[in-house]
């Protein structure tokens, strides 16, 4: 018989519940994987319907050579037709640096280009004036390490493919891009008159990689050889998730399901999951890697990166010395667009856009 007897009530238990709960609350976002946002049926069906009107609108406009669907014919001086870009912006907050992007779509003819919004909807963000007013495309919740961001992109190809047949390039921004050079040198960069003349085929700015360290633990974040046989480890590539894609590709990509069904699983290790930086490097070098120069437009300073992004600039870097070093590349042509900007870069850049950054 114990020395010692307690009445039996359910007090005790709650109470320690009750105690447990505030260490439950501090304790368990650091102990527990963190959640990630699933691709849901709702959604995927959205996405196929848009999908499909986009690529049943691009075929009568698309060339079977994979050409961009501009002749000589169609650029002469006189004619009203001449290829666009398209500018796609995938933000999760205010576009910082609009009135910089302003300025830069400004100083070109506004028949040249067009540009398309995804916007997290369940993030309250100020709506976009100027020549962004209008422009955000029907979007979808977004999060990092996840397909979502897959899915953010290739909804925003097929509504520029939908929109307008004269998109011919496909530029992906975020909300920490910054331009580098102006709008008039970046148009005549990628529609080159020479190769227009001669009808050459146009190449995708896309980086594709095969050395990154950690594509072993990339691979199997989903679980191990989980992505065969769709995908081959030798076939598995890594690259920025900011891109440039001609039209071509850009149909490639919302034409995929065979990969996606892949891509779109969630991870195990989400520490090793980045989907966004690899579907469309691999998608693209197994689909027409001869079509990809192998290089991104938009310049990343991986050197000091916390928690996989990569440095921030903040005022104090700012100066003409920082956007002439960004330019720079390894290839032979510059570089485009340049992340990642704290917000309060904006006045320290407007302060240098027309005397360095719009100077070409």
């Amino acid at each position: 018989m114990p020395l010692f007897s307690y009445p039996s009530s359910p007090l005790i238990p709650t109470l320690i519940l009750l105690l447990s709960l505030p260490i439950l609350f501090f304790v368990g976002p650091r102990i527990l994987p963190p959640r990630r946002l699933i691709i849901t049926a709702p959604d995927e069906f959205d996405d196929l319907a848009l999908f499909h009107k986009a690529i049943a609108a691009s075929s009568a406009t698309s060339s079977k050579s994979g050409k961009l669907p501009s002749t000589r014919a169609h650029l002469g001086s006189t004619s009203s037709f001449r290829p666009k870009i398209a500018f796609m912006f995938l933000t999760n907050s205010d576009l910082h640096f609009l009135p910089l992007w302003q300025r830069f779509f400004n100083k070109s003819h506004p028949n040249l280009y067009n540009i398309y919004i995804h916007s997290d909807p369940s993030i309250e963000i100020k709506p976009p004036t100027g020549v962004f007013a209008n422009r955000t495309i029907p979007s979808k919740r977004t999060q990092r390490s996840s397909p979502t961001l897959i899915s953010a992109a290739r909804r925003l190809l097929a509504n520029a493919l939908l929109d307008d047949p004269a998109n011919a390039y496909f530029t992906l921004i975020s909300q920490h891009c910054i331009p580098l050079h102006s709008f008039n040198y970046l148009y005549n960069f990628l529609f080159d008159m020479q190769k227009l003349q001669q009808n050459l085929e146009y190449l995708s700015y896309i980086e594709i990689l095969t050395d990154s360290p950690s594509l072993r633990d990339r691979y199997n974040a989903r679980g191990k050889n989980l992505m065969e046989p769709e995908v081959r480890f030798d076939q598995f590539r890594v690259g920025s998730q900011f891109f440039t894609l001609t039209r071509r590709h850009a149909l490639t990509v919302i034409k995929d399901r065979r990969l996606w069904r892949k891509f779109k699983l969630p991870c195990i290790n989400v520490e090793s999951c980045y989907p966004e930086e690899h579907y469309f490097p691999t998608l693209l070098s197994m689909a027409d890697l001869q079509g990809c120069t192998k290089y991104t437009l938009t310049r990343v300073n991986w050197t000091d990166s916390v928690n996989g992004h990569p440095h921030t600039y903040y005022p104090a870097e700012v100066s003409p010395d920082l956007i002439y070093r960004l330019r720079d590349s390894n290839s032979t042509y510059s570089h485009m667009f340049a992340r990642k900007f704290s917000p309060d870069c904006l006045d320290p850049l407007m302060k240098i856009a027309d005397s360095v950054i719009f100077k070409d």
